[in-house]
């Protein structure tokens, strides 16, 4: 698909996310330690959204079972297979799922995202 500008620079702040839609795709944009990430913002168990998860270490928590899913690559970290106390929801949460993880670059005072 291609570049997509989605933001201007100054409009992400250090810890900020913004939810912005490329190609019909919800895409999380966020600066931690001087980094631009954009990530899917669906869980890719539950679908839900990404935007209140935790960063930690590198990683983003999913707010919803607590997977731990590396900013860098969208690989799984650490495994939480079922939301505490709800069991297993229609087998959707039972195999490993990376996170979908979009290339980012700054030009002209711009972030690009690429779908």
């Amino acid at each position: 698909m291609g570049w997509t500008k989605v933001l201007a620079e100054v409009d992400l702040a250090e810890g900020q996310r913004q939810v912005v839609t490329v190609d019909g795709t919800k895409v999380l944009v966020l600066k931690h330690e001087g980094t631009i990430h954009a990530v899917n913002n669906a869980c890719p168990h539950l679908k839900l959204s990404m935007k209140k998860g935790k960063i930690v270490d590198g990683a983003i928590v999913c707010p919803w079972h607590r997977s731990v899913f590396d900013l860098q690559s969208g690989e799984v970290k650490d495994w939480t297979p079922f939301p505490p106390g709800v069991g297993k929801l229609m087998g959707m949460m039972g195999s490993q799922k990376s996170l979908t993880i979009f290339p980012t670059k700054v030009e002209e005072g711009n972030i690009w995202v690429e779908i």
